[in-house]
């Protein structure tokens, strides 16, 4: 099940849509459902998650904490409005592109897909890509 929380005064519209994209691109990676929490917080929330936890003092937009258990995913998926937003500005993309791309980055790390190196980092964009496209295919077809 996937759930939705809010630390901040953000809130998602269309959960139930948002909700079915992502059961889909597990789906699409022959993955599992399993209990995935999303919590969409402030850059004070999430560094503070990111000093205790990772022991780094810097801003981010997403931090994933992975629970899988083999094909079944798992976790808890920390996003910060404030660098989804800032973010979207400095690469001129809508605020809901790039929710979708950083909500997907985190489902795509459960599913074993990495960004530390050049090349992992171009195939997980390419991935995000491709499953981005999946949520704006399903939304004409409703």
């Amino acid at each position: 099940m996937i759930s939705f929380n809010y630390e901040t005064k953000f809130r998602l519209s269309q959960a139930k849509a948002h909700r079915a994209w992502l059961s889909n691109v597990i789906v699409t990676e022959n993955k599992k459902e399993g209990e995935i929490n999303y919590i969409f917080c402030s850059d004070d929330y999430l560094l503070e998650i990111n000093k205790s936890y990772l022991n780094h003092d810097t801003l981010t937009d997403i931090i994933s904490f992975d629970y899988s258990l083999g094909n079944e995913l798992n976790g808890d998926i920390y996003i910060s409005i404030d660098r989804v937003r800032e973010n979207a500005h400095d690469f001129g993309v809508s605020f809901h592109d790039e929710l979708l791309r950083v909500m997907v980055h985190g489902v795509l790390h459960y599913c074993g897909f990495k960004d530390k190196t050049q090349k992992d980092e171009v195939l997980m964009r390419e991935k995000e890509d491709e499953k981005i496209k999946m949520f704006h295919v399903e939304q004409f077809n409703k």
